[in-house]
């Protein structure tokens, strides 16, 4: 594999970024390239921001008027992706709902770094060309992807707990 520059920018102050997660989105994007077999040099971005502003991309960008918690943008026309000056191909952008994968994470009874890793792993695929919106063998081939790539970074659907101050 190629070297790995992931840009991660907190652009929200609705929740704390906790200790670790940028080393873990780091993680992801090096376990996703790393199956994919994806030898060039590497650069992605990763954004997380707060609900509001992900609506309003979703909106511009989707014609989606409703907040989601991941958007992907590509960097590439079909298998042709942009390269930097320096010959480093430009995945492209993901950005996170902080806010919404806090309330994910809550409603789905695991922890934020395994909602994240989840998050991260999901879009840094559809960078990849994968898509699952149409439902059937992709999508079921992009899930099955997924948790092979969150297993061998440890976080497996049943290692994953959180409990919150409240249920002391």
């Amino acid at each position: 594999m190629g070297k790995l520059r992931v840009l991660i920018n907190n652009n929200q102050d609705v929740c704390k970024v906790p200790t670790g997660i940028r080393l873990l989105i780091k993680r992801c994007c090096k376990a996703v390239l790393q199956m994919e077999q994806f030898n060039d040099d590497v650069e992605v971005s990763v954004s997380f921001i707060d609900n509001s502003q992900i609506k309003k991309l979703n909106a511009e960008y989707r014609n989606k008027d409703v907040e989601t918690d991941v958007l992907s943008f590509q960097m590439c026309e079909g298998d042709k992706y942009e390269k930097d000056a320096e010959g480093v191909v430009i995945l492209g952008d993901i950005v996170i709902s902080f806010e919404k994968a806090v309330k994910q994470a809550h409603d789905y009874n695991h922890s934020i770094f395994r909602e994240l890793a989840y998050l991260t792993v999901h879009s840094m695929l559809h960078l990849l060309n994968y898509e699952h919106e149409n439902g059937g063998l992709e999508a079921v081939r992009m899930r099955e992807k997924e948790e092979t790539i969150l297993n061998k970074i440890g976080l497996t659907r049943d290692a994953t707990y959180v409990i919150f101050d409240d249920e002391n």
